[in-house]
Formats: structure tokens, C-alpha cells, sequence
């Protein structure tokens, strides 16, 4: 395994950040770790990485504890930090120069820099200096830095944080490459991001961890447990009436003649809404099963 926790607890005072905290990430994985704000995400990322103590429990890194060999872990770990702290005075080229320093990796730095600069996209960017960058460009510099050591494993804490679209997709791209042969812990809030790269997700709220699965395996385990059915009738229908369909939860109107209706439990419902449709002398013109997301999936998990 690249990452073990095991019952990992983080007091602040009377605060419990993380309560009993447990998981196991394995060599090669995407993992996408989410939960709302303030919910222990950040906190469990730096005590993986070694920049503060758990209260409780322990933390393997590749085989080695972090908190008792926190210099070597460090060596194996590249950690882009939420708010990407670089220094702005410095050009970009240079800052990377002086990063690669710090590790005393036995790649020569500039043959390791160029490369690295070559694959984060920084190559109009590299004798610029860092506070003139684009917040797109600098996120790319603190990618480049995570990586300049070539680690085995990346801690990335909320990596596209106010990109917009293209800058996001560009990012995503660039871990996904530079995911191939490491293990990746991403801490995000954009279910789309979650979707397109992980493997699998951990969801934390109130520093307990309420979901860890493949992202195919939660997906069924929602769609077990809540269907939604959108139905459009060929005339207007009362929520009274509508309510009268066997097992159904929730009605809402979506528009007009349009209803979105919920249901819990495995049993499709789809033949006793046409039963009802029949009854009630309506034409269904279009019925569609709605695929659970991961945002709701989420909602679901953490009552949001």
C-alpha cells in the first residue's frame, strides 16, 4: 500500500477535526477524497504529508511511519497545498531551481526541470516571474513543484480552486498524465472533476469518513437505495393525483405537464406509473430514468 491510516484522531483543542480516522490507498490509484467545507479534508492531507501531528494514530507512507521519518516520507510525497503558496518575486524557472535543490534528487535539476516544465505547459511561462502569471499558470507552477522530485505519491488539496472552465480541464489533464505511475490523493468540491479521473472515493463529513468505495460501486449502492423517474404526461395532472402512483416518495413538477418522481428501494417503478397513466386515462409521451451524480450522491451522504 502507498498510503495506510490507520485511527487517525486530530484534536484543536476541544474540537475533533478527525475522529478515528481509517483508510488504505493503494499503489497506481486516483482517489479522490471529498467532503463539504471544514469537514477534516485539508487537516488528514497534512498529517499525510507530515506538516502537523495526528493526536492519535498512525500514518504509512510507502512503508514508512510520517511521523517518526518525516524527511523521508517528504522525499516520496509532492503536496500542492490549497492555497499554492509560491513566491512571487521568484521567476518561474528559478523557483523550480531552488525546489529541485531541496530534495537532493540524484536526476541533474536542469535535465529534471525542463522536463517537468515541458509537461505542466510552463514552457512560454518559464522566465516570467511567478506574480505575473495567470491564476491558471501559477496553479500549474504548483503542480510543477509537487513534481520536481519525482515522487511516488501526490497530495493535491483542492488543485483548480478558482480556474474557470478550460483552466480546469487543463489541470485535470495534467494529473491524470502524471497519475500514471504514482498514487494520487485529490481533495476537490467539483463532482465533475471526481467523475472524469478517480478510481475511487472517500467522503468525509464532521472528520468521519461515511463512504469508501469504487466510484462504480457507490454509484450502485445510491442507486439501491433512490431512482428518479422523469415523466411527461400528455395533459396537466394534480401532485394530489400524481401521489396516488405506489411507492413514490417525492413528486415535483418539473414543468407543465412534467413531473420528476422519486422512489426508494430497488423495485422499478416505472410500471406502475404507465398503470397509473392508464387509470387515469393519461398518455405518457416521455418516461426517463435518471442516473444518480455524484453531487447528489454526496448531498445524500453528508445531508447536505
Amino acid at each position: 500500500m502507498s498510503i495506510v491510516v490507520q485511527g487517525v484522531t486530530k484534536l484543536y483543542g476541544e474540537q475533533k477535526a478527525l475522529d478515528n480516522v481509517s483508510f488504505e490507498i493503494r499503489t497506481g490509484e486516483i482517489v479522490g477524497f471529498l467532503g463539504p467545507n471544514g469537514a477534516g479534508k485539508s487537516t488528514m492531507m497534512k498529517i499525510i504529508t507530515g506538516f502537523i501531528p495526528a493526536t492519535s494514530g498512525t500514518v504509512m507512507v510507502n512503508g514508512l511511519d510520517v511521523e517518526n521519518g518525516s524527511s523521508e516520507v517528504k522525499k516520496k510525497i509532492g503536496y500542492l497545498p490549497e492555497n499554492n503558496p509560491l513566491y512571487p518575486e521568484m521567476y518561474v524557472r528559478e523557483y523550480l531551481g531552488f525546489v529541485a535543490s531541496l530534495y537532493k534528487s540524484e536526476v541533474p535539476p536542469g535535465k529534471q526541470i525542463g522536463k517537468i516544465i515541458e509537461m505542466t505547459g510552463l514552457a512560454p511561462e518559464q522566465k516570467k516571474k511567478i506574480g505575473s502569471l495567470s491564476k491558471g499558470y501559477r496553479q500549474r507552477v504548483g503542480l510543477a513543484q509537487a513534481l520536481i522530485h519525482n515522487p511516488q505519491v501526490l497530495i493535491l488539496d483542492e488543485p483548480t480552486t478558482g480556474l474557470d472552465p478550460n483552466q480546469i480541464v487543463e489541470i485535470m489533464n495534467l494529473i491524470r498524465e502524471a497519475g500514471r505511475q504514482k498514487t494520487v490523493m485529490l481533495s476537490t468540491h467539483i463532482m465533475q472533476e471526481v467523475e472524469a479521473i478517480c478510481d475511487r472515493v472517500i467522503i468525509i463529513d464532521k472528520g468521519v469518513i461515511v463512504a469508501d468505495e469504487e466510484k462504480s460501486m457507490i454509484y450502485s449502492r445510491i442507486r439501491r437505495a433512490k431512482q428518479v423517474i422523469q415523466v411527461e404526461f400528455d395533459r396537466m395532472v394534480e401532485e394530489a393525483i400524481i401521489n396516488e402512483i405506489a411507492a413514490i416518495s417525492l413528486a415535483r413538477n418539473i414543468r407543465g405537464t412534467t413531473w420528476e418522481i422519486e422512489a426508494e428501494g430497488e423495485e422499478d417503478i416505472r410500471p406502475a406509473i404507465f398503470s397509473f397513466a392508464v387509470s387515469h386515462n393519461l398518455t405518457v409521451l416521455s418516461l426517463q430514468k435518471k442516473e444518480n451524480n455524484l453531487e447528489e450522491i454526496f448531498r445524500l451522504l453528508t445531508n447536505g
